[in-house]
């Protein structure tokens, strides 16, 4: 492979040649899928991450990322076409750079781009002509135009002549295993005539599918658009969840007769709150920049204020079901939450609503355990930190918890036996009637 870093104009058949060398900054969910799926297609790569804990096991050949086996990352590490490090300086080295980093909500819930500003400040630092700088961070529309560009062309190079900037919204599913980052089509972007074509390129030699469209602008709005969708259908779940249960009426059986109509419906589901890193966050990104356009957001706004109160619900009927079956306070009981993860089967809890469950249940007083078969210990978090260290007990001894709230439907989980030995089964994703079981102290929340 040619060690001579293309230029501006070399930069397309330096892609069309797999000659070029990527960068992918930020290891995480998106980012370490994203290296070995351009790895794997025939590129150069370099991984970037602060942690230093990453880069130990990246060079162990150990995997943190579900979606990369410890397989993969062996062989495209070993065979030298991926490596991993937390000298930033080497991004000079880089052709096209992907960032993959978080953009988290500060407390007020407005947009926090710290990790993308001074992502894009490390990689001003080394910025040289003939690089492809693309975000596929969530975002609201313009940040690459507003945010990103000024930051790079600070250094005197300008967008569209010596660099190239893009935008490419990552679209991860965590657990999902019918789909992964190469079968995922990819909605790309440029800002310019020559960034399109740049972006579209790199991708389309990476992936099955690339789906361009007109500008920056208009691919971070598609990843906005995606997840508002989510939110507000499963606002609209949840809000009916709470009418009908009032009604005798069982969410569940209304959805899944729903379901059988063959077009104008999509099913949804509720339960005790949003999770993951995009669907509780996305909808907000966009009701902050609408304010600039002196635009409303009522709908999207009140999704979210209905889902946010969801935990709160929970825990409500975690009371009344406690004071009926068992006549005991909540402040005075033992509970046990069950799945720290905000979906099955993954080791994610990003945003999950167990720690929200957690946090109110200490609130009123209760005793409370947690038991997540992928989850050991409860990890440093942005909200809450209080809850750091403690660790999943086990679930031998159900009948030893006044209560247990199914937060999250793991399959590994012995039902079950879980019905039959607790005192009290608050179930807020229907996991026992999916699985045919039906008992008196089972309650739906």
């Amino acid at each position: 492979m040619s060690q001579e870093r293309p230029q501006a104009a070399d930069l397309l058949p330096a892609i069309e040649t797999k000659h070029a060398r990527a960068g992918v900054i930020g290891l995480g969910y998106v980012g370490l899928p994203l290296a070995m799926t351009i790895s794997r297609a025939g590129f150069s790569v370099i991984g970037f991450d602060i942690d230093p804990g990453k880069i130990t096991a990246i060079e162990a050949g150990k995997s943190y990322i579900e979606a990369v086996s410890d397989t993969v990352l062996t062989r495209e590490t070993g065979e030298g076409r991926f490596s991993a490090t937390s000298d930033f300086a080497r991004l000079a080295e880089c052709d096209i750079i992907a960032i993959c980093v978080p953009t988290p909500l500060t407390r007020h819930r407005e947009p926090d781009l710290t990790y993308v500003s001074k992502t894009c400040e490390q990689i001003a630092k080394t910025l040289r002509p003939g690089q492809l700088v693309v975000l596929e961070s969530t975002t609201y529309p313009g940040t690459t135009e507003e945010v990103m560009k000024p930051i790079l062309e600070a250094t005197g190079l300008v967008a569209g002549r010596d660099f190239f900037l893009g935008y490419s919204p990552e679209r991860e599913d965590p657990g999902n295993r019918d789909f992964d980052t190469s079968s995922i089509p990819k909605v790309v972007a440029g800002d310019g005539e020559i960034a399109s074509a740049l972006v579209e390129a790199f991708y389309g030699s990476v992936v099955k599918t690339v789906v361009p469209v007109s500008g920056t602008r208009t691919a971070e709005a598609v990843k906005l658009t995606e997840n508002v969708f989510r939110a507000v259908n499963i606002a609209l779940v949840n809000e009916l969840k709470v009418v009908y249960e009032r009604m005798g009426i069982d969410i569940w059986d209304v959805i899944n007769a729903a379901k059988t109509k063959p077009f104008g419906y999509m099913p949804f589901y509720p339960g005790p709150g949003l999770g993951g890193h995009c669907i509780p966050i996305d909808p907000f990104y966009l009701t902050w920049k609408s304010r600039e356009y002196d635009q409303p957001t009522r709908f999207i706004e009140l999704a979210g204020e209905i889902n946010t109160a969801m935990p709160r619900y929970v825990i409500d009927r975690l009371a009344e079901a406690l004071d009926r079956n068992l006549g005991k306070a909540l402040s005075r009981s033992k509970i046990l939450v069950l799945g720290l993860a905000y979906k099955k089967n993954v080791p994610d809890i990003r945003e999950s609503p167990s720690l929200r469950l957690m946090e109110l249940l200490l609130e009123r007083g209760a005793d409370v355990a947690y038991h997540d078969p992928f989850i050991d210990e409860v990890p440093k978090t942005r909200e809450y930190g209080h809850l750091m260290g403690r660790r999943s007990v086990a679930i031998d001894k159900p009948s030893e918890f006044d209560a247990v709230i199914i937060a999250t439907d793991h399959d590994q989980i012995d039902y079950a036996a879980l019905a039959h030995d607790a005192q009290l089964v608050v179930d807020t994703r229907n996991a026992m009637a999916v699985r045919g079981i039906a008992s008196a102290n089972i309650v739906k929340a």
